[in-house]
């Protein structure tokens, strides 16, 4: 009796999904197919990535998000990558800088220009290397300016100052198994990371130990998530014994048993969940699922309240979603979430139904922003802090971002630092003797030829839009 009444009181009761007209959807996408459970797509206010098909080495997409419809088969990926890319993450605090793990071990930072890509990007910012084996996880700070963190196959969890391209952290002793994912807790003082063995850990990464940990979090042998919410616990998705999909409750402070525990269905997608700190809201994307499962959390029983289910035909191989700030706080948007088909990218918009036009501060209190309330270096010293956060009332307008600028601090390091031409062209172990003319008529050779690709690609970029001016005149 008391979870009906809890529940029906909740402004969330009625939250609806919608997917948009097929004419806002991203069409012609050929959707990665790689066998790793990551989300495969990153959005926010400006851009949307999604992580596609790439023979011989890595790409994804990254499409300004007014540029639905079909995608042509010729538009510029980010392509440096020399194995598939597993996942992908928009910065928080500059939604023009990304960041991308790989199956080459390699973790890269991208800059992408303010209207989007014009031509392919090779070129990324910085290569971040220290991975072993194959990079499956990346995860910005939350509050701290260009603090990223990486996870890979090889059990190891690496914090790297983008800024100077340094590792500053190495967790490669804290899990004997593979990491199924990491997460941030509101103000990035703490990660909570589950792993195959079963276990949940929360680790202060700059302390570089276990704070707290609970074995067999979820009996299941399938894999697990975990994440922070805003008050500090801990929101686990895994299997029982019986392969029933399970959502869980933890305190941190004591893992003997979970707040909550509640069986769902015998599907065997992963569900990955994806959080709204302001609303408290969780919803669950199980991967190969049709269907958005939704739950608020509150602190009376049963702690986590199903509130409903948002359920379509097809099923989803990977989802976005939005931070706050990208949506449209005038249609009572809650949620956006971008859902990858094999062939195309569909936004589901979630809103609570109201009559009013006026804005609803219930419904939007102030959000994180995009500035960062901390430099890299300060985390590093120990200070914490919460986000910075901004007023929706008036919408959010994307301010100008400035450009990562990485100074490498190892000047002498002999280590290619892969953000230079030059680079592409020097010979790998040891250096180019300047001075031998052969290699500077090669050289000449190269960037004469490189040019003239360059020529030839603009030239029929020109050529492709004249044409589509000519189509459009024919269809109107």
């Amino acid at each position: 009796d008391t979870m009906r009444r809890v529940v029906r009181q909740s402004k969330f009761r009625h939250v609806f999904g919608q997917a948009v007209k097929n004419d806002q959807c991203y069409d012609d996408i050929r959707v990665s197919r790689v066998t790793w459970d990551s989300s495969f797509c990153a959005v926010n206010p400006r851009f949307v990535a999604i992580i596609v098909d790439a023979s011989g080495g890595g790409a994804f997409l990254v499409l300004p998000l007014h540029k639905t419809g079909r995608i042509d088969k010729s538009y510029p990926t980010v392509c440096g990558h020399t194995g598939p890319v597993l996942d992908i993450d928009w910065c928080p605090h500059n939604d023009q800088v990304i960041a991308s793990g790989s199956e080459d071990c390699t973790v890269m930072v991208w800059q992408i220009p303010e209207n989007g890509l014009t031509l392919s990007l090779t070129e990324p910012v910085v290569v971040l290397e220290g991975h072993s084996k194959r990079v499956g996880i990346v995860a910005w700070h939350p509050t701290a300016r260009n603090v990223l963190l990486s996870a890979g196959c090889d059990n190891a969890i690496i914090i790297w100052n983008v800024g100077t391209g340094e590792a500053l952290i190495n967790l490669d002793d804290m899990h004997v198994d593979m990491i199924y994912n990491v997460s941030w807790n509101r103000n990035g003082s703490l990660i909570c990371t589950a792993s195959k063995d079963k276990k949940v850990r929360v680790i202060d990464p700059r302390k570089q130990e276990i704070v707290a940990e609970k074995e067999k979090t979820h009996e299941g042998a399938r894999p697990m998530r975990a994440i922070f919410l805003a008050d500090g616990n801990i929101f686990t998705t895994g299997f029982s014994r019986m392969s029933e999909r399970q959502l869980a409750l933890w305190n941190p402070k004591n893992m003997e048993e979970p707040i909550a525990l509640h069986e769902m269905d015998t599907s065997n997608g992963v569900l990955l969940p994806f959080y709204d700190p302001d609303t408290n809201i969780i919803y669950l994307c199980g991967k190969g699922d049709s269907s958005i499962r939704y739950f608020e959390i509150t602190d009376e029983s049963p702690y986590v309240h199903y509130l409903n289910t948002f359920s379509s035909k097809e099923p989803q191989r990977g989802m976005g979603f939005m931070p706050k700030r990208g949506l449209d706080v005038n249609k009572c948007e809650i949620a956006r979430f971008f859902k990858l088909h094999e062939r195309k990218c569909e936004p589901i918009i979630m809103t609570v139904p109201r009559k009013s036009d006026l804005f609803q501060d219930d419904l939007y209190p102030d959000t994180a922003g995009p500035e960062a309330a901390l430099e890299a270096e300060e985390w590093f010293e120990g200070k914490n802090a919460d986000p910075l956060l901004i007023s929706l009332k008036h919408g959010y307008i994307p301010g100008k971002n400035r450009d990562l600028k990485v100074v490498k601090k190892n000047i002498l390091d002999n280590k290619p630092s892969g953000n230079k031409k030059s680079d592409l062209i020097s010979a790998p172990k040891k250096a180019v003797d300047a001075s031998n003319p052969q290699n500077d008529a090669k050289l000449d050779e190269i960037l004469k030829e490189l040019k003239s690709i360059k020529d030839t690609i603009s030239n029929q970029d020109e050529r492709i839009s004249k044409l589509e001016q000519q189509m459009a005149k024919i269809a109107d």
